[in-house]
């Protein structure tokens, strides 16, 4: 066997595999800040997730979070870390809106994943019906698709986070949500998803998972959570469904 046939052998047998996930699927499910885009990549996720620490301090509220809390970059952790202290608070309320307005300013610069727009174009021209479920806002989802012209593609099956926190991945209820909604078995269901909640929650549903990792790092952590189908790029389903398509 030669090294060129060597090097070949995994990417035919990811082709193969993308192409099972693909004919499997009826209904297909996107995770959004990752797969669809880069929410943050105009704005740092860390600097928002300091304002909202900023706010809380403000408020006198500085001894809230632990040590290790203070310190991290993702928003959603601080927005976990006040919800587990004071669960359906108005607290909770303001701080998950002031989130969700950061997230707003930030659709103007976000930056689409490769591929993301025509795939979602092209797999609803081959009939598969698409939804998001995400930890984002409903209404940032909103404003990025309108802008991307791509809301017809998911519209109405658009499930994302509201005040009621406990349901944030990797709790499935948007997964559950979207299939209740879209009349689909889990077993018709795929999944896209590019952290380690996403591939949890596809577990908890039932529903076949699809990693998509833009880095090594990304990738490692899909890995850790049990993710055995990963991608570093959308290309290979594009290529797959046009494939398909003459």
């Amino acid at each position: 066997m030669t090294s060129d046939t060597k090097q070949t052998e995994p990417v035919t047998a990811q082709r193969e595999r993308v192409r099972e996930l693909i004919e499997q699927a009826r209904v297909v499910l996107w995770d959004f800040d990752g797969p669809i885009c880069r929410l943050f990549a105009g704005h740092s996720a860390e600097r928002v997730a300091a304002e909202l620490m900023e706010w809380l301090e403000g408020r006198g509220l500085h001894g809230l979070l632990a040590e290790d809390e203070r310190r991290t970059a993702d928003p959603h952790a601080v927005l976990r870390a006040v919800d587990r202290r004071h669960p359906d608070s108005d607290l909770v309320a303001e701080l998950e809106e002031r989130l969700t307005q950061a997230e707003l300013r930030a659709v103007p610069s976000a930056w689409p994943t490769a591929y993301a727009d025509p795939l979602i174009r092209t797999w609803t021209a081959v009939g598969a019906r698409l939804a998001i479920a995400t930890n984002n806002s409903p209404r940032v989802v909103h404003s990025y698709l309108a802008d991307r012209r791509l809301v017809d593609c998911f519209a109405p099956h658009v499930y994302g986070r509201t005040q009621e926190l406990r349901h944030l991945k990797p709790n499935p209820h948007y997964l559950n949500r979207a299939l209740t909604a879209m009349g689909a078995a889990p077993s018709q269901a795929l999944f896209i998803g590019d952290t380690p909640t996403d591939c949890q929650a596809a577990q908890e549903a039932g529903v076949m998972f699809l990693g998509y990792a833009r880095n090594e790092r990304k990738g490692k952590l899909l890995l850790d959570a049990g993710a055995t189908d990963i991608v570093g790029s959308l290309e290979p389903l594009l290529n797959t469904l046009r494939t398909a398509r003459r």
